[in-house]
């Protein structure tokens, strides 16, 4: 039911398939002016929806809104699984990889399959020796900032590593694993 005719005429548009308002820039047709407007946004880069807390602007109302979720903590989207909650969709159907084995992003040097894009990148610096994490101390350099956080301990020479059996301290926590081993290791009996 429609107030107006005009209303109904552009309704009945959906299901007729016609789309008279047509995008010069990329030839995208739509049922609705309305809609064809929205999208000349993305050619414009016009971003009239502002965020009152962040400097940040969106070309859509909804994207505002989903936006906004992450100030109010509003995570709608739970997981059935773990009861993990997040703020958007997407957000949740990566999420349910974990669960279902999905690795969707496969390595093309050794097949490895990662469920995330992110992971295949730094997984990849193994392969092209890429190593972005400098020392700013003696310049050595690493694949991964937890290997370059582990390494500056040994500049500063804390040890923030504490076995719990012998309490004796380490600067890197690979050497508190294998540390670990004499105690896991059985001793032989003296008689």
């Amino acid at each position: 039911m429609f107030a107006q005719n005009r209303t109904l005429k552009q309704h009945m548009k959906i299901h007729s398939g016609e789309k008279p308002f047509k995008c010069h820039a990329c030839d995208t047709s739509f049922a609705r002016n309305g809609h064809l407007k929205q999208h000349m946004r993305i050619h414009t880069g016009e971003k009239p929806f502002k965020c009152d807390i962040f400097d940040k602007s969106f070309a859509q109302t909804g994207s505002l809104k989903q936006h906004m979720m992450i100030h109010t903590g509003e995570k709608p989207f739970k997981c059935d699984v773990c009861d993990e909650s997040f703020c958007w969709i997407g957000s949740l159907k990566q999420h349910m990889r974990i669960h279902n084995g999905e690795k969707p992003f496969k390595c093309e040097v050794c097949d490895e399959s990662f469920c995330w894009i992110g992971s295949l990148k730094q997984h990849m610096r193994i392969h092209n020796g890429e190593k972005p994490f400098k020392c700013e101390v003696c310049d050595e350099s690493f694949c991964w900032i937890g290997s370059l956080k582990d390494h500056v301990f040994i500049h500063t020479e804390e040890k923030p590593f504490k076995c719990e059996v012998c309490y004796k301290r380490f600067n890197r926590n690979g050497v508190l694993k294998r540390h670990l081993i004499i105690h896991t290791v059985e001793k032989p009996i003296q008689v």
